[in-house]
């Protein structure tokens, strides 16, 4: 492929998918529509689904050659953009990281190719729009998109844009990605902190897009948000391992949540050890309260709720995590 191309009109976007067959099928037609030069590339990476989105996959290349099947036999999300940008990426200035699962405004490609060449940045990060379907969806939106649950992540509120630590992967300079060794495969969770980490270390910087943004859908059960959130905590815990850095100001007081609730088990014999579990518990459930009747939202309290189970699961995560004996590979 011509290097002369412009961006505008030549990009690779990598989705990796894992039994999506309720998402992918109608993010390719969107895509395939939209993205009218045939300069693009769309590379679906499939981690051995078995719900059949390989057959809607598969289906959706036989209509457009620029989709892109690639077997994935890590199955990581990590690993799927690492053979994906190897194998393809050289041909392109830029490659768009996307969700099978989530939802994309019209231009979104390109409001990132546009972001990256009006700031030389080597990566374009969004925000994320959280909505739900189910009451628990619902209710996890609120709770994610409070500072109670996000504790002001740049990622999780809306932005008009600027440079950042560390935001919710979208464009990133194929050059760049390539320099500092791509995602490191043995993170499920947290590997986009850790190349983030790696990009900054390396002189590179990272833009927040204040022009697009992504819709992203909460897990829709308490199990499977536990779950998630446990996976999160373990991932952080392992790029603070690695790279030998301190937990960000936002995350220390979470981190506290787990040794509190254990240690309410000792008010047994002497009462004020419930006392922090207690204001703690006590905060995130008033907060909730006043969603509902200063807000009007009628999942508040539940809001609140659902926000104590991602701080207890992620303080789990990080401290199992820290006390591992070794470097572990989070759950996939």
């Amino acid at each position: 492929m011509n290097k002369h191309v412009s961006p505008e009109d030549c990009c690779l976007i990598v989705i990796p998918c894992l039994n999506e067959r309720n998402h992918i099928g109608a993010l390719l037609n969107g895509l395939s529509m939209e993205l009218q030069a045939p300069g693009w590339r769309i590379v679906v990476a499939d981690g051995g689904s078995k719900d059949g989105s390989q057959d809607i996959i598969k289906a959706a290349c036989a209509i457009d050659p620029r989709i892109i099947f690639l077997d994935n036999p890590k199955r990581l999300q990590s690993a799927a953009i690492n053979l994906a940008v190897a194998r393809y990426g050289r041909d392109f200035e830029y490659f768009v990281r996307m969700d099978a699962h989530g939802q994309y405004p019209k231009n979104y490609c390109q409001q990132l190719i546009a972001d990256a060449e009006m700031t030389a940045a080597a990566s374009v990060v969004v925000a994320l729009e959280t909505t739900g379907f189910n009451t628990i969806q619902k209710a996890a939106a609120i709770a994610q998109n409070s500072k109670i649950g996000n504790g002001g992540s740049a990622h999780r509120n809306l932005s008009t844009g600027g440079y950042v630590d560390h935001g919710h992967h979208a464009l990133m300079r194929v050059s760049a990605f390539l320099a500092v060794g791509g995602y490191d495969e043995t993170f499920s969770h947290n590997e986009d902190a850790e190349l983030d980490f790696r990009l900054r270390k390396a002189g590179y910087r990272i833009w927040i897009s204040g022009t697009t943004s992504m819709v992203y859908h909460p897990r829709a059960s308490v199990g499977a948000l536990f779950c998630q959130y446990l996976n999160y905590g373990r991932g952080r815990a392992r790029n603070i391992r690695k790279h030998k850095t301190m937990p960000a100001l936002r995350q220390m007081l979470p981190l506290t949540v787990a040794p509190a609730v254990a240690g309410a088990v000792l008010a047994l014999f002497y009462w004020a050890a419930i006392v922090p579990a207690f204001a703690w518990a006590f905060t995130c459930i008033g907060y909730g309260f006043y969603l509902r009747v200063r807000q009007q939202m009628p999942h508040g309290p539940l809001a609140g709720l659902l926000a104590m189970v991602m701080h207890v699961a992620w303080s789990t995560g990080f401290w199992l995590e820290m006390l591992s004996l070794g470097p572990r590979r989070s759950a996939s």
